[in-house]
């Protein structure tokens, strides 16, 4: 399925896991051989790695892709050139008069690829009319916009009751496609690069590599990381080697970092050329071949996204890019769920206000009431000490001590 891949680097990390495997088995026979006991020298747990592969293949595994970049790049046809399909078969053309009011659209194709028993079920996103209108200010909106609700989707799914079977379609990687007519990178791919840099992994491409000679490649690859320094745009980063690596693993990660961003060229057609078939392009000056690293870097772009750094890009999405988002929803929540308490709080005390202002206005009712009665009370006993011998005086007396 992938010519010049090697079986035992497609499941990822889980290269690692063969190499244990082998070590395990020639440390077996060295004690066999010096007549020691296999049973005495191994308690078991050395075959887990074998326990979690044969799992995992089981299980199978879930990839989600993303390509980006202006239309004519050869998007379409580098993906069928990776993966060896067609999945673009109904594709239409749109005319020029459509471009111009064409809007971004996100179109979602699913295959499921099987070699030697491994199962990748491989999501590809592609992002038709992309920068193809002519106000494209707001082409980022709606790529950031499909990235987070493929975070909300497996948040939700992994905040219920059924965790057991979640299908994940966060997006791993993103191909972004660099126009090979420019002189680095224009001010909207800047800004898309700035936009989603902390949401996924982001690896650049070069597209259509084989209309620039090797000393334009070169002189491009410059210019574009250096506008990536200077903006501060973080794209991926491959990891340090782990220092039981073989040298070979070494060497090979080394020529992937150095590749960066990879120089591509897509082509679904054979050509024969010395008498074999191959994968190219013909001109007439020549025949550009897909396959050949003096060409292009499709097989190394080939090798780190499928053989090598697959896994790599699963959990950087996993551990850092859907974490934070994570964190970003369940602090907003909090928040949400502090204003919505402050303002039952509000309420209870405006409604608590309302009766204390009720209690104060019957208080103040009261006491003026008794005012009232205490100015009548001294106007009668004036009247009475103005009149001390008049019967009237006497009983008026009497009724204001029965009062």
């Amino acid at each position: 399925m992938f010519p010049g891949l090697k079986p035992s680097t497609l499941s990822g990390s889980y290269r690692k896991d063969f190499r244990n495997r082998d070590k395990i088995d020639r440390i077996k026979e060295e004690a066999v051989t010096n007549g020691e006991d296999e049973e005495d020298e191994f308690i078991g747990f050395a075959s887990l790695p074998e326990q979690v592969h044969r799992k995992a293949v089981r299980r199978g595994f879930d990839f989600s892709l993303m390509v980006l970049g202006d239309s004519g790049l050869g998007k379409s046809t580098l993906i069928n050139s990776l993966f060896l399909t067609d999945l673009y078969k109904d594709r239409e053309i749109p005319d020029t008069a459509d471009l111009v009011e064409r809007t971004l659209t996100t179109v979602k194709k699913q295959i499921e690829i099987e070699e030697k028993g491994v199962k990748v079920r491989l999501t590809i996103v592609d992002t038709p009319g992309y920068n193809d209108a002519v106000n494209a200010e707001d082409s980022w909106k709606r790529v950031v916009s499909y990235v987070d609700q493929q975070f909300q989707l497996y948040y939700q799914a992994e905040s219920g009751l059924n965790r057991k079977n979640i299908n994940d379609t966060r997006i791993h990687c993103c191909l972004y496609f660099i126009s090979p007519y420019g002189h680095g990178l224009k001010p909207l791919d800047i800004l898309v690069m700035k936009k989603l840099h902390h949401k996924v992994n982001i690896v650049p491409l070069i597209a259509k590599s084989d209309v620039l000679t090797p000393k334009e490649v070169k002189r491009l690859k410059t210019k574009v990381l250096e506008d990536i320094k200077e903006n501060d745009i973080n794209i991926y980063t491959f990891p340090e080697c782990d220092s039981d690596e073989d040298e070979e693993f070494k060497e090979q990660d080394k020529a992937l970092k150095e590749a960066v961003p990879f120089a591509v060229i897509g082509s679904n057609t054979v050509v024969e050329a010395g008498g074999k078939k191959i994968r190219g392009r013909m001109y007439p000056w020549g025949i550009v071949e897909v396959d050949n690293p003096k060409h292009c870097d499709f097989i190394k772009l080939r090798q780190m996204l499928i053989s090598t750094h697959m896994q790599d890009l699963k959990d950087i999405t996993s551990e850092i890019h859907y974490e934070n988002y994570r964190a970003e929803s369940l602090l907003s929540s909090e928040v949400s769920k502090s204003n919505r308490e402050r303002t039952k709080l509000k309420r209870d005390s405006i409604a608590n206000l309302d009766k204390a202002l009720e209690t104060e206005q019957l208080l103040q009712e009261k006491e003026a009431e008794i005012q009232r009665m205490q100015e009548m009370l001294a106007k009668m006993q004036a009247q009475l000490q103005n009149n001390p011998n008049s019967q009237n005086g006497r009983l008026g007396n009497s009724h204001i001590d029965n009062i």
